[in-house]
């Protein structure tokens, strides 16, 4: 018998269709031959997994996943992703490796699919995992028994791992909060970077990067950065009408504090407060609870066990407001909260959205709200492109081009730098052209000196770190633009919209719809995802256009607003086409 098909969550029926979507289709074939088309597709999702109806986008990536093709789906929490995966890996033959960042979401997804299947087929590998655990697993993956094997990146990192994963039959590597292999992702993580390699070392199989938000950047940093290949991409809208965006300005920090205190109190929860240090979060949390609220801090300085507790208590309702910084949040599927609200601005519009991402998953109105001081933008102007040592650069490229090629754990017992440290300077040295990676590891370009690559490493790192300066000024203008915060908002992911939302703040205020009455025309050739060219910031993209100006994201600088009057007084300084 078929089983039913799991409850759909109101947010869930509330999604909007599909920004862009690739159409190739090519059926693929099983172990035996047979071709594994849609109806076979179909039939694995209904009567393994309880799917009676798949969503806009979900069967054509499990089509593209199926014939060998590489999958990147940017799609909301709740929309499917996982099925995405979970279809595919379990119709072809082998076993499909799903790289996930947090334990906790790696035990729910492999909970989900025994249940689903009605026996262990799915295995995780990771620090929480026992002796005998781990034993079982590989015993299940090289025993043809695991369809899913779930892995920390760190794991990979281990030569014994990636010796015993190479020598089976993987049908798919899964990337899960594939975000965090971009430097431009809000949640950045090195252990990530490893992953490039990982998948020449597998001999390539079909990737599927998984993200729930992704700008236009960061879907093109990782296709580069996993080594996608013509990647069937399927982006679903980033608009949550629901969520209605306010900011809210202050001069002096002690009067912001208050009233983030104040907006808090009065506010039902359950709710979010991100702070940016892990001494604001114990302050605001122990100031609410004074005020009676059941409040908690977590942060990364906090034990695994307390943070794990906070999760817990946050979805049974036996918290009202959980005080953060950015460590919390990932993988959280919280239908009910009912705001969230910022005491500082965040290093990009990717990390709020995704933070403000967690309010009104229901469907229901929700509030996401700035706390907003311009001086706070200093602090995130400090953390901005952390120059590399030259020194490791020299070191790393010196070892490849001596001893190459070389995997990063051969290479780090030469050069004695740290995996995430090394992981960097690879990254750096392979971007900029000096090394390149194949199944054998990592080696140097011939015809590079040791002089050239450091210099070409750090023209790299100082493009991102103007391209990570370009993604603060974004926010800045978030926060301090008259027009409507949604059309900001959605302008910086790519996409359209018609300028005027009805539930944000200057929308209430009918400021945007005041400025909607004396904007001029956009000169032809500007619309939003046209390709443009830069006299000196070379090829671009228009995100976003505003009454006076339009916003370009280019490859070399990041995001740069340009005044009309500036592109009508310079003939050639920005061309379309």
């Amino acid at each position: 018998m078929p089983k039913q098909q799991k409850p759909e969550r109101p947010a869930d029926r509330q999604q909007p269709e599909p920004a862009a979507r690739d159409t190739q289709e090519t059926p693929a074939a099983d172990g035996a031959g047979n071709t594994i088309g849609a109806d076979e597709l179909r039939r694995v999702a209904e009567e393994s997994f309880g799917l009676k109806t798949l969503r806009e986008g979900q069967l054509e990536a499990m089509e593209a996943a199926a014939a060998g093709r590489d999958v990147l789906a940017v799609m909301p929490t709740g929309h499917g992703k996982s099925a995405i995966y979970q279809v595919p890996g379990l119709a072809l033959p082998g076993t499909a490796v799903v790289i996930s960042p947090l334990i906790a979401l790696q035990f729910d997804q492999l909970e989900a699919i025994n249940e689903d299947l009605g026996e262990e087929r799915a295995f995780a590998i990771n620090s929480h995992v026992g002796v005998k655990a781990e034993r079982t697993a590989w015993e299940a993956v090289e025993g043809g028994a695991a369809k899913f094997i779930f892995l920390a990146p760190e794991q990979l990192a281990r030569e014994e791992t990636l010796e015993r994963l190479a020598a089976q039959d993987v049908s798919l590597f899964v990337v899960d909060e594939s975000h965090c292999i971009s430097s431009w992702g809000h949640d950045f993580r090195p252990d990530y970077l490893t992953l490039t390699a990982v998948v020449k070392r597998l001999g390539h199989p079909p990737v599927i990067a998984l993200t729930a938000t992704a700008s236009p950047h960061t879907r093109a940093e990782i296709e580069d950065r996993l080594g996608m290949r013509d990647p069937f991409l399927v982006v679903h809208s980033f608009d949550r009408p629901n969520l209605n965006l306010s900011v809210v300005r202050h001069h002096r920090d002690e009067d912001k504090r208050h009233a983030v205190l104040d907006q808090v109190t009065e506010l039902r929860g359950p709710g979010l407060l991100y702070a940016g240090t892990r001494k604001d979060t114990e302050w605001y949390a122990a100031e609410l609870a004074e005020r009676g609220l059941r409040t908690d801090a977590y942060h990364a300085g906090r034990k695994a066990s307390e943070r794990e507790a906070i999760h817990e208590r946050f979805h049974a309702n036996e918290v009202d407001v959980v005080v953060a910084t950015t460590a919390f949040g990932m993988g959280i599927d919280k239908p009910d909260v009912r705001f969230v609200v910022h005491a500082n601005i965040t290093d990009s519009l990717d990390s709020y959205y995704q933070e403000i991402g967690r309010a009104g998953r229901d469907g229901e109105p929700a509030r996401a709200v700035l706390h907003y001081r311009s001086e706070d933008l200093g602090m995130q102007q400090f953390f901005v492109g952390a120059t590399p040592d030259p020194e490791d650069l020299k070191a790393v490229f010196g070892a490849l081009q001596e001893h190459g090629p070389l995997r990063p754990a051969k290479l780090s017992d030469r050069t004695e730098l740290g995996t995430r440290r090394q992981s960097r300077v690879l990254n750096l040295l392979e971007h900029s052209g000096s090394i390149a990676a194949n199944r054998q590891g990592y080696r140097a370009r011939g015809g590079v000196s040791a002089a050239e690559a450091v210099e070409k490493a750090l023209a790299e790192a100082e493009s991102r770190r103007k391209i990570d300066q370009s993604r603060i000024e974004m926010a800045r203008g978030y926060a301090e633009t008259d027009n409507c915060r949604r059309d900001w908002l959605l302008n910086y992911f790519g996409e359209e919209t018609d300028g005027y939302c009805g539930n944000c703040d200057n929308c209430e205020a009918g400021s945007r719809a005041e400025a909607m009455a004396h904007e001029a025309a956009m000169p032809e050739g500007y619309e939003i995802q046209q390709p443009v060219s830069h006299r000196e910031w070379g090829p671009g993209i228009v995100m976003g256009t505003q009454p006076d100006r339009i916003t370009i994201l280019f490859e070399s600088v990041g995001y740069k607003d340009i005044a009309l009057k500036a592109i009508e007084a310079e003939e050639g300084l920005l061309t379309s086409g």
